[in-house]
């Protein structure tokens, strides 16, 4: 009896939790951007929005590199992102894949996308093409493994409420949300990802975020050792699922 309890106020509490984070919804992705534009590199020519979904990063990289070009494989995000980006004439959106975009930019950004591509060749073209001094600044979610993952998944279900609060104390009205990023279940968990890094961005630094994130921030040496090249495994490394490319 006490067991089946304290299942019942297991499951009372999780309930009123959803409804509490259904109230006061967050974009667990927008409230990184603040972290992207503290990261900024010094150097402001090219920027590359990988999975630029609804465009509002895209926006804000727009401000501050001469060009800032956004890839978004979903029609309807890119449909938005265009949209929100048209009066800015040195941002373009389109569905160019990941291995066709020309090297030579300052700064690469994922917010919520590498998970949808395969680990080790997606960051592989990440570091071709940034230029020496590139920065390379990720926002990524990641299968729980550890007893520590499981932990911080914890605090980050008990603190998504208060922080739903604080971001969006008004009650959320019926029609009011924004379109629905594509979703995708993270594959990996946070210790692949750290070895996959450290073997293709040796020096990157990658932090556990409340919100069931991680960030990874890594800046391209000015003379980069050269690493074996991952696309030499064929022309199918960066095969991306059709319901591409943000997760909510």
């Amino acid at each position: 009896m006490l067991s089946a309890l304290r299942g019942g106020v297991a499951v009372r509490a999780a309930d009123a939790m959803r409804a509490l984070n259904a109230r006061h919804p967050w974009s667990h992705n927008d409230a990184f951007h603040p972290w992207v534009a503290a990261r900024l590199p010094a150097g402001r020519s090219e920027a590359l929005d990988v999975g630029c979904g609804r465009g509002e990063l895209l926006a804000m990289l727009g401000e501050h590199f001469a060009v800032a070009q956004g890839i978004e494989v979903d029609r309807e995000m890119r449909r938005v992102s265009s949209a929100r980006c048209a009066g800015l004439p040195n941002v373009t959106v389109d569905d160019a894949p990941l291995e066709r975009v020309p090297d030579g930019k300052d700064l690469v950004t994922m917010i919520a996308v590498l998970h949808h591509f395969e680990l080790e060749p997606a960051l592989a073209q990440v570091r071709r093409i940034l230029k020496p001094g590139g920065r390379f600044l990720c926002v990524g979610l990641a299968r729980p493994d550890s007893v520590i993952d499981r932990l911080w998944d914890a605090a980050s279900v008990i603190t998504n409420p208060i922080i739903g609060f604080v971001r969006h104390p008004w009650v959320v009205q019926p029609g009011s949300a924004s379109p629905p990023f594509p979703v995708k279940e993270p594959e990996y968990a946070l210790a692949q990802i750290r070895d996959a890094v450290r073997r293709t961005m040796p020096g990157a630094v990658i932090r556990r975020q409340l919100g069931f994130r991680h960030t990874i921030e890594w800046t391209k040496p000015a003379c980069c050792v050269s690493l074996p090249s991952l696309n030499d495994r064929g022309g199918q490394t960066l095969k991306r699922n059709s319901t591409e490319l943000r997760q909510g």
